[in-house]
């Protein structure tokens, strides 16, 4: 019953997102493993229509950022002002108390403006004048960032980057669905046209009902033999942390459950691994995601 609730959404997104089913998947994905993901490409391959079409599926509220050298932390976060009739405090919440957050182009924005996604992507609150506030569930950011603009821009810190559960890269779509992009039209207004197939509650069921999904601990070895020989290798200068190895598992179940198993397998652990560990590896020389691979095309899959 969840996996074709679910596979509706994946449909119905990829009649806006045309031709990148499997970016819509990681994106659903991600989702149902409480993590955040980070889509790198080119402009104009529809990332922005990533966020906006998967809020109004599920019924979920949405808001965009768009982050420029002047962006201040309060302008993602929010600020307090001062009524007049009481001579209290009033909230002005930003637009990070959203369920689907859409960071466009994150690297534009400084490292001080960035840190202040931090507690947010990691601890679902926020912090504003020494008061916390809880955020909505479910919530996950979606960021956004051009490979290659180079001047003004601001490489996100190691620290920020491992907070994205899939850093995902988006090329141009094949021929035939490009063709269909450049008849219909599509923009924004596609995505806004939209109607709910589910209630965020029935989402929020899912994502509890992801922790169950059974992972057995000769499956759990090879997760670690990937991570801990990703840490080894001599090309390797900074190796997955342990945080990798969570990820990795809360993918891979994710990924199981959407594909109606109670159970991962090594399967589901290959096909998420690289979305999960290459940005998480800092290389000597070469390509990370060549190297991991490599990887795991070597250590032996459990049976």
């Amino acid at each position: 019953m969840a996996q074709a609730q679910l596979q509706k959404i994946i449909d119905h997104m990829n009649q806006i997102f045309l031709g990148q089913d499997a970016v819509v998947r990681y994106i659903v994905a991600a989702l149902l493993a409480r993590g955040h993901i980070l889509l790198e490409g080119v402009p104009g391959v529809g990332k922005t229509l990533i966020g906006l079409s998967i809020s109004r599926l599920l019924n979920l509220s949405f808001k965009r950022v768009q982050f420029t050298n002047d962006l201040l932390p309060s302008d993602i976060t929010g600020f307090h002002t001062i009524t007049n009739a009481t001579g209290g405090f009033n909230l002005v919440k930003g637009p990070i108390f959203a369920s689907i957050v859409l960071a466009d182009e994150i690297n534009r924005t400084s490292p001080k403006t960035q840190s202040a996604l931090l507690e947010a992507m990691e601890e679902r609150k926020v912090t504003i004048d020494g008061t916390s506030y809880e955020l909505p569930l479910p919530f996950m950011v979606i960021a956004t960032q051009n490979p290659v603009e180079v001047a003004g821009t601001f490489p996100l810190p190691e620290s920020q980057i491992d907070r994205f559960l899939f850093k995902v890269r988006i090329g141009y779509p094949p021929l035939e669905e490009e063709l269909q992009i450049l008849a219909r039209g599509i923009d924004h207004t596609d995505a806004l046209k939209l109607e709910p197939i589910m209630a965020g509650e029935t989402i929020l069921s899912m994502i509890d009902s992801v922790s169950g999904t059974v992972v057995h601990k000769d499956v759990l070895h090879y997760m670690m033999s990937l991570i801990r020989s990703a840490r080894a290798h001599p090309k390797v200068e900074l190796g997955p942390s342990p945080r990798a190895g969570l990820a990795l598992k809360k993918a891979s179940q994710a990924w199981a459950f959407m594909h109606g198993k109670g159970y991962v397998t090594p399967g589901d652990v290959k096909t998420v691994a690289p979305l999960v560990l290459t940005h998480r590896i800092i290389s000597r020389e070469g390509d990370p995601k060549g190297l991991l691979e490599g990887l795991i095309n070597e250590i032996p899959v459990p049976v």
